[in-house]
């Protein structure tokens, strides 16, 4: 890696509503890095997110809620020469930014992101890892859970995440796709497995791949987005 990618200033962007209980390890890990900037994005919190990501001396801004539109209000807002994505359920690796700026001192790489390792001990999560680190690796496409990043030039140049209640980062690596590779870390992210115990495993990942299938067939975000949240509702209630 050329001194001139070392040197490459990376700008964290965690979206939250209401992640007390996460906030504070998803930072503190990611602070665990040279020449990085933390952007938590927070959408209306009730909990004191806002305050325990400020106790830790990173900047916090207020937006709107919704995943696309704080993720590109923190764009907006950072300094970065490289833009990464963080989820605030999510631990990045040890170097993850070292191995961010290599993977993208490749001249053909576009982006990049992490593979994907659950918090959890179940064989069939094992399963679901298996497929996402294929899915990622063979098809280039990783999702909003996999800390995608990329040179903030090339997020200002495909307009950045499109506006939409779901389906925002399946949409933003599509048209990814269309300027170059991207490049996945061998290195895993650590993601909480609470989405998939709330549902159950067969549950989610079912769930997930209608919604594929139903945007591909041009079933509308919004329509999606309410189908989605009444499972998610309904299951809660189980």
């Amino acid at each position: 890696m050329s001194p001139e990618n070392l040197t490459l200033k990376i700008s964290i962007i965690i979206p939250v509503l209401n992640e007390a209980p996460t906030i504070a390890r998803v930072i503190s890990t990611a602070l665990e890095a040279k020449n990085v900037e933390i952007i938590v994005a927070d959408g209306g919190s009730s909990d004191g997110t806002a305050d325990i990501a400020k106790s830790l001396g990173v900047r916090v801004i207020s937006t709107a809620p919704g995943r696309a539109t704080q993720m590109n209000a923190g764009a907006a807002a950072a300094t970065g020469d490289i833009l990464l994505f963080l989820h605030a359920d999510t631990l990045l690796p040890r170097g993850y930014d070292d191995s961010a700026r290599r993977a993208l001192a490749n001249p053909s790489a576009v982006a990049g992101a992490f593979e994907l390792k659950i918090d959890a001990c179940r064989l069939s999560l094992r399963l679901v890892e298996k497929g996402v680190n294929w899915r990622s690796n063979f098809l280039e496409m990783p999702y909003g859970d996999q800390a995608i990043f990329l040179h903030a030039v090339t997020f200002d140049n495909i307009g950045g995440f499109p506006d939409l209640p779901l389906m925002e980062d399946f949409e933003f690596v599509r048209q990814l796709k269309k300027q170059g590779r991207i490049e996945i870390v061998p290195q895993p992210v650590l993601t909480s497995a609470r989405r998939w115990q709330q549902l159950g495993v067969i549950k989610t990942t079912a769930i997930n791949q209608i919604v594929i299938i139903a945007y591909f067939l041009g079933v509308s975000p919004d329509r999606l987005a309410f189908w989605y949240k009444r499972q998610k509702k309904n299951s809660s209630k189980n």
